[in-house]
């Protein structure tokens, strides 16, 4: 009998026929409660999206609000093998250095002639190409000045499609990474790149340089230049046609069938190589063996 009447119980719990509840409540206060909760979120709703419109009227979408990158560049090389920053190959493999070659081609195919007459300005050199805006209007979209493939001669892969793999004398093209605002250098002196040996560690209190096995270097644009006048960067999205500045490196007589760590590092009177949180900030290392055998 006692289970008999605890299941009557629960089954007047849920719906009481003589006072007409379901699960306690009768339907006026089922309907105030659902009421309350649709004010009670609606409120919390139009609260956010009030938040959210009031914070994104503080925002530019083509100028971030603030920025938490070091001021110092980092520093990148084309060609790229994976993640690594290595380039090892065999003269006599062709397919073990066509495949930068190829890299190279696709990563200066945005910097023909023909592309960049096409879509930049041809500018005046040697100074900042300055497009501020006016006020509340705003210079968008700007600008951005040619940078020709020609500008890298023998590290062009016009006249060597190669890029001097073939023979021993590869070029290595770097960039450096967008910086939004910088001014890279003062006084109308521009940065530029010098690569040398990387001192590296192989013993507990030893350290050793590969200075002698470098040989000779050229660089391109001469004197390993970027030029003032693609600085400053205003932003993917101010900017969609921006075409970054490169150096390459070419090198002439390097040491083969040796392992050569090498390093290159922008040199500006404004901008400090290395940096606290990141002591590569300013510079790129790699390492470069040639075997001259199978």
């Amino acid at each position: 009998m006692a289970k008999d009447g605890e299941k009557g119980g629960w089954k007047e719990y849920i719906w009481n026929p003589r006072t007409r509840e379901f699960l306690g409540r009768t339907a006026s206060s089922w309907g105030l409660i659902f009421l309350f909760y649709v004010a009670f979120y609606t409120f919390l709703a139009g609260l956010f999206v009030l938040t959210m419109y009031v914070m994104l009227q503080t925002l530019d979408d083509h100028t971030p609000t603030r920025q938490d990158r070091l001021t110092t560049p980092g520093m990148v090389i084309r060609p790229k093998a994976d993640e690594t920053f290595e380039i090892v190959y065999s003269i006599q493999k062709t397919e073990s250095w066509d495949m930068y070659a190829q890299a190279l081609d696709k990563f200066l195919a945005p910097y023909n002639n023909t592309a960049q007459v096409q879509k930049n300005d041809e500018c005046t050199p040697d100074q900042y190409f300055l497009q501020e805006d006016s006020g509340d209007v705003k210079n968008n979209p700007k600008r951005s000045c040619q940078f020709n493939r020609t500008l890298l001669e023998e590290c062009s892969g016009i006249n060597d499609r190669y890029y001097g793999y073939q023979e021993g004398k590869p070029c290595i093209i770097i960039k450096m990474n967008r910086v939004i605002g910088m001014f890279p250098g003062k006084d109308g002196q521009a940065p530029f790149v010098t690569c040398a040996a990387k001192r590296y560690k192989v013993g507990k209190d030893e350290w050793r340089e590969d200075t002698e096995k470098i040989g000779e270097l050229r660089y391109f644009p001469p004197n390993g230049t970027f030029n003032l006048m693609y600085y400053p960067y205003y932003g993917k999205k101010a900017q969609v046609n921006y075409s970054q500045p490169l150096v390459a490196v070419k090198f002439l007589n390097i040491t083969t069938n040796e392992d050569v760590n090498i390093e290159c590092k922008i040199n500006s009177n404004n901008i400090p190589t290395g940096h606290e949180r990141d002591k590569f900030a300013g510079k790129v290392s790699f390492k470069l063996r040639i075997n001259t055998n199978n």
